[in-house]
C-alpha cells in the first residue's frame, strides 16, 4: 500500500525456495527500482524475509500477520473454548488503540 493508501502490485518473483538469499534479492530489487521506505511489513513466518527487509530498510516495523498470530494463540486452546477465545482476540486485534483492546 502506498502513502496515499492505494494498493500497488510491486512485482511477482519466482524462486526455487524462499530462503534469505531469495528475499534479499527481492528487497534489493525493490530498493533499486525506487522504493524509498517500507514502514510496515506483515509477514507470515517466511525464513529470512524479516532480516532482508530490515537490512535494506532498517526503519521498517516487521510483524507477523494477524492470521498467524491468532493461529499461534489458539494452538493449545480446547475446542469448547475456541469460539470465545477467538472472539476475545478479535476485540484485541481490531482495536484502534491499546486502551480499546483491553
Amino acid at each position: 500500500m502506498n502513502i496515499e493508501g492505494k494498493k500497488e502490485l510491486l512485482g511477482i518473483w519466482i524462486g526455487k525456495n524462499e530462503g534469505s538469499k531469495f528475499w534479499m534479492q527481492v528487497v534489493t530489487e525493490l530498493k533499486n527500482r525506487g522504493v524509498e521506505q517500507i514502514y510496515v511489513a506483515c509477514v507470515d513466518g517466511l525464513k529470512g524475509f524479516p532480516e532482508a527487509i530490515n537490512s535494506i530498510f532498517p526503519k521498517t516495523t516487521v510483524q507477523l500477520c494477524i492470521v498467524h498470530m491468532v493461529r499461534n494463540s489458539v494452538k493449545y486452546v480446547s475446542y469448547k473454548d475456541l469460539k470465545s477465545v477467538t472472539a476475545d482476540l478479535k476485540v484485541v486485534y481490531s482495536a484502534i488503540n491499546e486502551a480499546l483492546s483491553k
